[in-house]
C-alpha cells in the first residue's frame, strides 16, 4: 500500500470527521451562548419592569410615556418566554391612572 492509498484510508476521513466535530462544538457553545444572552435579557427587562411597578405604583399613576415603555419592555419580555407573575404586574400597571388627577 502507498501512503496515498494510507492517507485516503485514514488521512481525509478523520481530517472531515474532525472539522465536523469542531463545526458541531461551535454551533453548541454559540447555541448555549445564545440562551444564556436570552436569559439574561429577560432577567434585566424583568427588573425593569419591577422598578417601574413599584415606583409609578407609589405616586398612584403612570404617565403616558411611562405605560409606553413598560409595554415595550413587557412585549420583549414576553416574547422571550414570560411567566404569569410579570402578566399579572403588566395588567396592575396598565390599570394605574395616566395623570394624578384622572380617578
Amino acid at each position: 500500500m502507498t501512503l496515498y492509498n494510507v492517507l485516503c484510508l485514514f488521512g481525509v476521513p478523520s481530517i472531515i470527521l474532525t472539522f465536523i466535530l469542531y463545526l458541531f462544538r461551535r454551533i453548541s457553545d454559540s447555541d448555549r451562548k445564545m440562551r444564556a444572552v436570552e436569559k439574561g435579557i429577560q432577567a434585566l427587562l424583568r427588573s425593569q419592569m419591577i422598578t417601574d411597578f413599584n415606583h409609578y405604583g407609589e405616586k398612584g399613576y403612570a404617565p403616558i410615556y411611562a405605560r409606553e415603555n413598560f409595554e415595550n419592555c413587557w412585549q420583549n419580555y414576553h416574547q422571550l418566554g414570560a411567566n404569569g407573575v410579570m402578566d399579572d404586574i403588566h395588567g396592575r400597571f396598565m390599570d394605574l391612572p395616566t395623570s394624578r388627577n384622572e380617578p
